[in-house]
C-alpha cells in the first residue's frame, strides 16, 4: 500500500504526463550537388490549450520544416510552428486534431529552494511515452546568458535532463507546470534548468497573438556587476548591473546613462544583477516610464527612462 507521499508523487505524474508530448523535427540541409538530407531532432512539449496550441523551446523546432507530434498514448500528429524566441528559449506549435487536456499552470512565486519537483518529457527521443525524473527546486537565482549582454532567470533543478527531454514540463507534487526545461550543463551532473512558467506563458500568448515578442526597450548592454566583465574594467561591485554599451539614441541614451554606470534598482526594486534587470523590463511596456538607481563614479542617483519598442 503506497504511503500519502508516494500517492502524491503518483497522481502529479499521471495528470502532467497526460498533456506532456513528443516533438520530433526535422530540417533539410544540401550535400553533395542534387542531394538533400535531412537532419532530425527531438524534444518534448506540454499542451498550452485546447485549441491546439503545445508549448515547446526554441531550440527544439529552430529552423524545423516538418513538426511530428507524438501523444501519450501512441497518436501521431503532423505540427506547424507558429512562431518562437530564441531570446527565451520558447516556441508555440500547434497541432490539429489534438484530443488531451491542457496542462495546469502555476506562477513560480511561492517555489521555495528545496522543494520537491519532477521532470517529464522524452529523453533521447526513445519510444513508450514519456519518462520522468525527480528531484529538488536548486536554486531560484540563476540566469543564463542565452545571448551576449543577456540573462534569463531561470529555476535550477537536480532532477536528471537528457537530450529530447527539452520543452518538457517541470512540475510540483500537485501536477502543475512551474517551468519549462530548457538546458543541461554538459560538463556538471545534476544540473539543469527551466524557464519559469511565468515567463513562458507570456511569451506564448504573445507569439499566438502577435506572431512575435513585442520588447520594451532600454538600450543597453550589462552584465552583473558582480562578474569578470566588470571586474577587468574595474567596475566591480557586489550587486547591480555594469553599464558596457549604451545605444545612440536609444532611451538609455537619451536619459543620460553612461558606459561604466551601475544600475543599483528600478522603480525602487534592489537588483541582484542582469537577469532581475531583464525580469522587470518583461514586466513592463513600451511607454511606460522607470525609474533607476544608479552610481557613477561614486555618486548616487535617480535616472527616468521612457521605454521604447526595441528594434527588429
Amino acid at each position: 500500500m503506497m504511503t500519502q507521499f508516494e500517492e502524491a508523487y503518483t497522481k502529479a505524474v499521471e495528470k502532467a504526463s497526460a498533456s506532456t508530448v513528443s516533438i520530433s523535427s526535422a530540417s533539410a540541409f544540401h550535400g553533395p550537388p542534387w542531394t538533400r538530407y535531412w537532419r532530425r531532432g527531438v524534444g518534448s512539449g506540454v499542451v498550452l490549450d485546447s485549441k491546439g496550441h503545445i508549448l515547446t523551446n526554441y531550440h527544439v523546432v529552430d529552423r524545423a520544416e516538418r513538426i511530428i507530434v507524438t501523444l501519450a498514448d501512441g497518436k501521431v500528429l503532423s505540427g506547424a510552428v507558429v512562431g518562437g524566441d530564441e531570446e527565451t528559449d520558447i516556441a508555440v506549435v500547434k497541432v490539429e486534431g489534438l484530443s488531451i487536456p491542457p496542462a495546469e499552470f502555476k506562477d513560480e512565486d511561492g517555489v521555495k529552494v528545496g522543494q520537491p519537483i519532477l521532470a517529464i518529457g522524452n529523453p533521447l527521443g526513445m519510444p513508450g511515452g514519456p519518462t520522468v525524473t525527480s528531484g529538488i527546486v536548486s536554486s531560484l537565482t540563476r540566469s543564463l546568458q542565452m545571448y551576449p549582454g543577456g540573462g534569463l532567470k531561470v529555476i535550477q533543478t537536480d532532477a536528471a535532463v537528457n537530450p529530447g527531454s527539452s520543452g518538457g514540463p517541470l512540475i510540483d507534487l500537485e501536477g502543475r507546470v512551474l517551468g519549462i526545461t530548457t538546458a543541461v550543463m554538459t560538463n556538471a551532473e545534476g544540473i539543469g534548468f527551466a524557464i519559469p512558467s511565468k515567463v513562458a506563458l507570456d511569451i506564448a500568448k504573445q507569439i499566438i497573438e502577435h506572431g512575435q515578442v513585442i520588447r520594451p526597450w532600454l538600450g543597453i548592454t550589462g552584465f552583473d556587476a558582480n562578474s569578470r566583465p566588470a571586474y577587468y574594467y574595474g567596475m566591480w561591485a557586489p550587486s547591480g548591473v555594469f553599464i558596457a554599451d549604451v545605444a545612440p539614441g536609444s532611451p538609455a541614451d537619451k536619459a543620460g546613462i553612461q558606459v561604466g554606470d551601475n544600475i543599483l534598482a528600478m522603480d525602487g526594486k534592489p537588483l541582484a544583477g542582469l537577469g532581475d534587470l531583464l525580469e522587470g523590463l518583461r514586466a513592463r511596456k513600451v511607454g511606460d516610464k522607470v525609474e533607476l538607481d544608479a552610481v557613477r563614479q561614486g555618486r548616487q542617483g535617480k535616472v527616468s527612462v521612457i521605454l521604447g519598442s526595441r528594434p527588429s
